[in-house]
């Protein structure tokens, strides 16, 4: 194996099963390292007895709430004072829009701190507004270890199934990685565009009646 594959097996011969959760931990702070490759690595290494399935789950869901909770606490230094000040500042983003976030987070936080656990991109960058809202801490712990854990827990198993072929998870999630970003993309294109036809046309003046 080679690249991060490779890296991350090493980083699994080195440390065992705590090393995976450093991993995990790893990819919560840097989404460029992804899950769909670390997970069912440990669970093929769980398949050839360098350590066991338990370990292997219970030090990835350690690493992906380790991970989390850093976001957590760097979205509470933030603050929701600062964030409005840099989004007033920001083209296109009214402070109307930051209104409507929270309005919605206070209202779903809970369930987008779970099922945002289960959906790549997400899962790390969902831990930062529950800082900055200042969630409670012990819901977030609460729904960010369901999540983590069942996400964790269907990768590694699979990895731990399909043992040598493990790359078949990476290969089918990272069908599910890219349509995620394309619906990323292209709401962020709408809503650009959808803000600069605004703009214009609140600008264009009106010609006087005849």
């Amino acid at each position: 194996m080679d690249g991060i594959a490779g890296w991350a097996v090493s980083i699994m011969e080195t440390l065992g099963a705590p090393g995976a959760g450093l991993l995990i931990a790893l990819e919560n702070l840097f989404p460029p390292l992804p899950s769909e490759v670390i997970l069912p690595l440990a669970g093929f290494a769980a398949s050839r007895g360098d350590l066991s399935l338990a370990s292997a789950l219970f030090w990835t869901t350690a690493g992906s709430v380790i991970g989390a909770v850093i976001l957590y606490w760097i979205g509470a230094a933030i603050g929701r004072d600062r964030l409005r000040a840099v989004a007033d500042r920001l083209p296109l983003i009214k402070l109307s829009d930051i209104d409507r976030t929270e309005a919605w987070f206070a209202k779903h936080g809970g369930k987008a701190v779970f099922f945002g656990r289960m959906i790549p991109i997400f899962r790390s960058l969902i831990s930062v507004p529950a800082g900055v809202q200042r969630m409670s801490f012990g819901l977030f712990l609460l729904y960010t270890t369901l999540g983590s854990a069942i996400w964790n827990t269907v990768f590694v198993v699979a990895g731990y199934v399909l043992g040598e072929n493990w790359q078949v998870v990476e290969e089918t999630v990272g069908v599910y990685s890219k349509g995620v970003l394309a619906v990323c993309a292209v709401v962020a294109v709408v809503f650009v565009l959808y803000r600069i036809r605004k703009h214009y046309s609140t600008r264009t003046p009106t010609r006087p009646g005849i």
